[in-house]
C-alpha cells in the first residue's frame, strides 16, 4: 500500500509539472508562428 501512495504522489506531481511547462510554453509563444517553420524549409537560401 506505501508504493501504491508513493506512486499516486508522483503521478499527481509529474502531471502537474506537465500541466505547467505546457501552459509556460503557451506564454512564452512557443506556438504563435506555426506555418513559419513548415514554409522556411521550402525556401533555397544558397546563393549560386
Amino acid at each position: 500500500m506505501d508504493a501504491f501512495l508513493v506512486l499516486t504522489v508522483a503521478a499527481i506531481v509529474l502531471g502537474a509539472l506537465g500541466v505547467a511547462l505546457f501552459f509556460w510554453t503557451l506564454k512564452s509563444g512557443q506556438y504563435d508562428d506555426m506555418d513559419g517553420a513548415a514554409e522556411r524549409i521550402l525556401i533555397d537560401d544558397e546563393e549560386d
